[in-house]
């Protein structure tokens, strides 16, 4: 009986150790190929799976999750020949486990050298300029190349990027001087342009300015001239007044314009600036009686029921021998 007990408990012992075995358990973010005596022939799923112990076994574990391949650094010559230093990452995910791993032999390692060839063949098709410029451009051509070649691997390549690229020293600084030659050269065409542009507002200013003066001049020749006009106008009339007066045989009228120019004269006598002493003519003590004429001239105006003061009279002056005594 004890025999038969201990035969009885091995054998549950060992079915129970088979189904152990044959109960497959897959974490999340993985899957695992399974072999039939080494032939592959399904995919397990996350999660629990059972498949014989002994006819199936597990052949890879493969990450499904988005991963990161560091490529390293390497040199590279540009279309222009100049060594510069660039690395960069790629960042990938497989999408179909039994292409990655019976399609590849090794996916890192294929992915790596895929990357590092590409990367270069890239590169080296562009000048430095280009190559610091356009780093977008850069990505998106090695992200369309390695992703339609790993496409067969079952992998996705999601994004390629350029982490550093570094030229050499002498270049550095000449890309230095060139920057601080360009800043120079644009702070001076911003300098000049504004030179420029205040000259113009200041010639405007000055043509604007000179408008209204000429304006000016001309509103103030205007009114000369229009004032000059009615003078004449007035000093026609003037004329033609007389004129019918002396007509009419009146020769009064004819006094009053020329006592008039008279006071005028000697009106500007007595403004003149550099005149400290005035010397009258003899003939001055006439301009009384020129007064009178109009006087007279008023009275004829008026009518003879008008009455005005008889004009005075100048004294004469007694004229002197050359030697008789002066007056003191």
């Amino acid at each position: 009986m004890d025999v038969v007990f201990g035969l009885i408990l091995a054998l549950v012992i060992l079915v129970i150790s088979y189904l152990l075995a044959s109960v497959k358990m897959v974490r999340q973010g993985y899957q695992y190929t399974i072999e039939h005596f080494g032939r592959f022939t399904t995919v397990a799923r996350p999660g629990l799976n059972f498949y014989p112990a002994f006819f199936y076994g597990v052949g890879q574990r493969i990450n499904m999750m988005e991963q990161v391949l560091d490529v390293p650094q390497q040199e590279i010559i540009t279309k222009d020949n100049a060594m510069v230093a660039v690395d960069g990452v790629v960042f990938f995910q497989v999408l179909d486990a039994a292409k990655a791993a019976y399609e590849v032999s090794d996916l890192f390692v294929a992915i790596m050298q895929l990357a590092t060839t590409n990367l270069r063949t890239v590169m080296g098709s562009m000048d430095l300029d280009e190559l610091l410029s356009k780093r977008d451009e850069i990505n998106a051509r090695l992200l369309s190349v390695v992703d339609h070649a790993t496409n067969p691997w079952g992998v996705k390549i999601t994004r390629v990027e350029i982490k550093d690229i570094r030229p050499p020293v002498d270049i550095v600084n000449a890309m230095a001087k060139q920057m601080k030659a360009e800043r120079e050269k644009r702070a001076n065409i911003l300098d000049a342009e504004g030179q420029s542009a205040s000259e113009i507002l200041r010639a405007e200013g000055q043509k604007r300015a000179r408008i209204l003066e000429a304006e000016g001049r001309k509103e103030s020749a205007f009114r000369d001239s229009e004032a000059r006009e009615r003078a004449a106008e007035a000093e026609a009339k003037a004329t033609q007044l007389v004129s019918v007066a002396i007509e009419q045989g009146s020769a009064q009228a004819i006094n009053y314009f020329i006592a008039q120019k008279y006071v005028e004269a000697v009106g500007k006598f007595a403004t003149s600036p550099n005149a400290k002493t005035i010397l009258f003519p003899v003939e001055a003590t006439q301009l009384i009686g020129t007064l009178g004429g109009i006087g007279a001239l008023t009275r004829e105006a008026l009518g003879d029921h008008a009455t005005m003061p008889p004009a005075p009279t100048a004294p004469p002056v007694p004229r002197r021998g050359p030697f008789e005594p002066q007056d003191q």
